[in-house]
């Protein structure tokens, strides 16, 4: 078997991090992991001794770096077709590989009005008119992927998969902003928060000592 070592930032704050772990989680692989605190000075000269783009996730395969928490899941899927990472339907893997993709490329607004940070709530914070149509499409998507292809399970599409470890970040700002969603979104909420890898990500980062100010 290869050996891994997954490379990552503060397990508070680091949204990309989060699914980059969930991933490698869904693959059921053993891996090894460095944690790197984010905003240090040597912070970036670390991450780039692992990864030439400078940025966490990287995930070390027998000692081959690959970067970026989309490229490690479409890596860990190519190599472990059985664990079922992306939906086994070729409609609903499309689907799947859309709204990662969206998510990945998108939601500018919400990403900077609302960072990841797990140690914090921020009752009433103002969403700007973009940051709620960066939510309303969010929910938008929720509810279409469950209507098609997630109605045998209580994840996107039914069973766990990469899709949700790309929307689990945005479930956790939306409950450290407590953003108001709608029933179904908040269903989909809960289960992404009692997803047992989330829950272990969730106490490994209540223990961590670095704190970063937002606001």
């Amino acid at each position: 078997m290869p050996r891994y070592t997954l490379i990552l930032g503060n397990k508070s704050y680091s949204s990309w991090s989060l699914r980059g772990w969930l991933i490698a989680k869904l693959a059921g692989i053993a891996f090894e992991e460095e944690v790197i605190f984010l905003r240090k000075p040597d912070t970036r000269s670390r991450i780039l001794a692992h990864s030439p783009a400078g940025q966490v996730p990287a995930l070390i395969e027998d000692g081959e770096a690959i970067w970026d928490s989309l490229a490690i899941g479409e890596h860990l899927a190519e190599r472990y077709p059985d664990r079922g990472l992306w939906p086994a339907d070729p409609r609903a893997r499309s689907r799947a590989r859309s709204v990662v993709a969206e998510m990945h490329s998108g939601f500018r607004a919400l990403r900077m009005a609302l960072p990841m940070d797990l140690r914090r709530r921020y009752p009433d914070h103002p969403l700007s008119p973009e940051v709620a149509e960066d939510i309303a499409r969010i929910e938008a998507i929720w509810r279409d992927c469950r209507a098609r292809h997630g109605l045998d399970g209580a994840f996107l599409f039914g069973a766990p998969t990469i899709a949700d470890a790309f929307y689990a970040p945005v479930v956790t700002r939306f409950r450290s902003f407590e953003v108001t969603l709608a029933a179904d979104s908040e269903a989909y909420c809960t289960t992404i928060m009692d997803w047992s890898p989330m829950r272990q990500w969730l106490a490994e980062a209540a223990e961590e000592s670095e704190t970063i100010a937002f606001f």
